[in-house]
């Protein structure tokens, strides 16, 4: 399956020796390398140097959105069934200094507080099948870098790059992956993108469905008349018997339940609030939803419940395939390393979807103690890791790296005293 998975991406390279440069990348985001960027890639895959791994994300001829759409291709070969749901979110990488494109200081869920960080917005396709990342942007924060065109051209991002909200570059996303012919019913995503007017009415345009949770200031329409209501109060008012309880979804310990209620809103037959709240602490989230057809409250329930896992799919590509292990500052090496690693987690998501079960298993009637857990995405990176990546490292190879590290960080050390310096003498 790795040699099919290659040979879908493998005309994007006009070259040969880029084509196995990728491959080594892959087989080092697959592999137990402490850190996935570069330098430790390259010592996995046996090279003397960083360059070729380097000149692979930096100036190598190849298409990294071409390479996308093969991905989008390939998770939907392997995943694709019924009541699928596109979900978008976003995920923060923790950077240093000012040089890498589109880092500034920014709230990014990744640290929970305000960091120097850079935030990349991402589409993820969730089925019964399973879940990964088919997309991503690179947010271009409008005034310390849209405006700025040295700083633009120090990072080599392209001049048509305009600055772009991260609902407008989800929106992006989603109508790329629909006008590709990918079959989903629903789109669902956080506050950041369900409180975006704009993004409800682009969906419901391309008549997709959509379940976007909502600030509990939000204002709705009842009973199709002209005065609204903010969500909260119109909760306050439901009478004991408009809450249900139901599942959305199985989580580490079982099924997750919750009470909920859906009450229609505005003039359209296919418009709700949809109201959750916590069994034990009471808290409510609130969510907008709409769909061509008439639905049920337990659908709506199920893709409220998808949303989550674009998380899971976060934390297995940084804990994984090393998303989030990049050392790089270019605006296109961001977009290639980033699709590499949205290659490895796919290829391993379809290794897992393969090798599960044909009958599904029944949260409320479990296996035998004695039955293992279906292959998950990180067992199945360790059996790759000894059945496709056999260590072949030398004492002298890893001599030879330990040299080469030393000697390049005392060059770095050099530089930064040396600068240092310079500034103390003209400061």
């Amino acid at each position: 399956m790795f040699e099919q998975a290659m040979a879908r991406i493998a005309g994007r390279f006009s070259r040969v020796e880029p084509r196995a440069t990728a491959r080594a990348y892959l087989l080092g985001l697959l592999s137990h390398a402490e850190r996935k960027n570069c330098w430790h890639l390259a010592e996995q895959a046996g090279h003397a140097r960083p360059g070729p791994m380097q000149r692979l994300l930096r100036c190598a001829r190849w298409d990294a959105d071409a390479v996308r759409d093969d991905i989008r291709a390939y998770a939907v070969e392997h995943l694709g069934a019924q009541g699928a749901v596109l979900i978008v979110d976003e995920t923060g990488f923790v950077k240093k200094g000012r040089a890498s494109a589109g880092v500034q200081r920014q709230y990014t869920g990744t640290a929970g507080r305000i960091e120097n960080s850079q935030v990349g917005v991402f589409l993820a396709y969730a089925t019964s099948r399973g879940r990964t990342l088919i997309d991503r942007r690179l947010y271009l924060p409008e005034q310390s870098w849209c405006s700025d065109p040295g700083r633009r051209q120090a990072a080599g991002i392209p001049e048509t790059m305009q600055f772009q909200t991260k609902p407008r570059l989800a929106w992006e996303m989603i109508a790329t992956a629909l006008d590709a012919g990918v079959e989903t019913p629903w789109v669902t995503g956080d506050e950041a993108y369900g409180q975006d007017p704009q993004l409800r009415a682009a969906l419901e345009a391309r008549g997709t469905g959509y379940v976007m949770a909502v600030a509990c200031s939000t204002r709705v329409r009842i009973n199709s008349g002209r005065t609204t209501m903010r969500a909260d109060t119109v909760a306050e008012r439901l009478p004991a018997s408009a809450w249900q309880r139901h599942s959305a979804g199985n989580g580490a310990k079982g099924p997750r339940y919750y009470d909920w209620a859906w009450i229609h809103i505005g003039t359209d037959g296919h418009r709700h609030l949809l109201v959750r709240r916590n069994r034990t602490s009471g808290e409510l989230a609130f969510y907008l939803c709409w769909s061509p057809a008439a639905v049920t409250l337990a659908e709506l329930v199920r893709v409220a419940g998808v949303r989550w896992s674009v998380e899971e799919c976060f934390q297995a590509a940084k804990g994984q395939v090393g998303l989030d292990h990049y050392q790089v500052r270019n605006w296109t090496s961001w977009h290639r390393h980033i699709t590499l690693a949205m290659l490895a987690l796919a290829f391993l998501t379809a290794l897992a979807a393969d090798a599960a079960p044909d009958r599904p298993i029944d949260p409320h009637h479990p296996a035998r103690g004695s039955d293992p857990i279906t292959l998950t995405v990180p067992e199945i990176r360790r059996l790759l890791v000894v059945a496709l990546i056999p260590p072949a490292v030398t004492a002298a190879r890893l001599l030879h790296w330990s040299t080469w590290r030393r000697r390049h960080q005392a060059t770095a050390r050099r530089s930064h005293y040396r600068q240092r310096s310079t500034d103390q003498l003209t400061g």
